[in-house]
């Protein structure tokens, strides 16, 4: 059985989406901490042939406190989600698929929840429900486990739990886990290496990486279903 761990963020690039696809059980951390220069409430979409930035705010709190215990700032309910719906309308309105994703994605940013992992956990499962992806997916600290574990054995635990045969990582990781460690406990290790993705953004020089919002805006449901195949699997 194949497994994929990453935290939460929203609305992410389709790499993201590639290893939940490929994998049987995709385990998504609500009970680490919340690191503010991850992508977990931030992504990019095409803004005037660029990349731009947008992000949710959040109410100001310790910054050791895990993902679950994070909520997000009033002001957001407020006027910011209104004002990001609108910047995406703006930017993508004369998108080939303007019509059909963007009732998905409004539903992402004004689901009504200030608590910051059950609002990206409810746009992971909108997406997922829209690109057709069927994988199992848990919430962390639903698993019955050491939880002061970290990092690698961490990853190797949860893997132990769900009976894992095969733990697929992002091709970022690839210095950060010892294969032979992950053999000692039944477990194969890879890493997905995504393809290029490359689509017709307008008449721009293409942007890649953005938010899972531009392929939607620019791709067919039957296109982005064949994109989510475009990998590779590699060992370290």
């Amino acid at each position: 059985m194949k497994i994929g761990i990453m935290q939460p963020y929203f609305l992410p690039y389709i790499g993201y989406w590639q290893l939940l696809n490929t994998v049987d059980k995709f385990v998504v951390y609500d009970n680490i901490q919340f690191t503010t220069k991850s992508w977990i409430r931030r992504n990019r979409i095409l803004q005037n042939a660029k990349d731009t930035l947008f992000t949710i705010p959040l109410k100001s709190d310790s910054d050791y406190l895990d993902i679950r215990e994070r909520f997000i700032s009033d002001q957001y309910f407020d006027k910011d989600a209104g004002k990001l719906i609108r910047k995406i309308k703006d930017t993508y309105r004369k998108a080939p698929y303007f019509n059909e994703a963007m009732p998905i994605i409004e539903k992402c940013f004004i689901y009504q929840e200030k608590n910051l992992f059950t609002f990206i956990f409810n746009s992971i499962q909108k997406i997922s429900e829209y690109l057709g992806i069927t994988t199992e997916i848990i919430v962390s600290s639903q698993i019955e486990m050491d939880h002061s574990l970290k990092s690698q054995e961490r990853v190797i635990e949860i893997g132990r739990n769900l009976s894992a045969t095969i733990y697929i990582n992002p091709i970022g990781g690839l210095e950060l886990y010892d294969s032979k460690s992950f053999e000692s406990n039944g477990i194969d290790l890879k890493f997905i290496k995504s393809k290029n993705c490359e689509y017709k953004q307008f008449d721009n020089e293409f942007v890649p990486n953005l938010s899972i919002i531009d392929v939607m805006m620019f791709n067919s449901n039957d296109e982005i279903k064949k994109m989510l195949n475009m990998y590779e699997l590699i060992r370290n």
